[in-house]
């Protein structure tokens, strides 16, 4: 719990810095590009996230690494959660931030699961769709799931709208059960 309010923090910072700024999606685009690079390679993370390593060492890399590739604030920002030792919350961070940012902008995030993999321009339609029935920007996350066998689940927030054959197939037995 502790960690979930000190990750809130430090997102509402640098969050607040980006409003100012006017660099929400920059800002986003970099903290995810951070936390992907750190996260995505399991040597990485251990070294950033491992507490017995000095927060120089840790620094030093990340200079190596980061500097000029990132805004200045943004790379001030990074050697603070290393200062602080709080690189192990960089994920937490990270999606917090795309949350407020998202809202902030009016972006509501659908997850769709598919079959298949969607197509550029089923992609595009179906995005139309869901922006016309919740009247917002809709930033798509793809999930493919084959045993869905066909069809789309959307998930928005708390709202689920199975379209999939697996889901149109459960409704039926289900029906076909209750009216025995």
């Amino acid at each position: 719990m502790l960690n979930l309010q000190l990750a809130k923090k430090y997102s509402r910072a640098i969050f607040e810095i980006a409003q100012d700024e006017n660099k929400l999606t920059e800002y986003g685009r970099e903290l995810a590009e951070v936390t992907g690079a750190v996260f995505g390679e399991p040597t990485l993370k251990g070294f950033a996230t491992n507490p017995q390593v000095p927060p120089e060492a840790k620094k030093a890399l990340f200079k190596k690494i980061f500097e000029g590739e990132l805004s200045p604030n943004m790379f001030n920002f990074i050697m603070l959660l290393i200062e602080k030792h709080r690189m192990e919350l960089l994920e937490t961070i990270d999606a917090q931030y795309q949350d407020f940012s998202n809202k902030a902008q009016g972006i509501v995030v659908a997850d769709i699961t598919t079959a298949m993999p969607l197509t550029g321009e089923l992609e595009e339609l179906l995005r139309q769709k869901l922006q016309q029935a919740t009247g917002r920007t809709v930033q798509l996350r793809r999930h493919v799931d084959e045993s869905i066998i066909g069809g789309a689940i959307a998930q928005i927030g708390d709202k689920r709208i199975d379209g999939s054959v697996n889901g149109r197939l459960a409704a039926l037995r289900a029906e076909i059960l209750a009216n025995k």
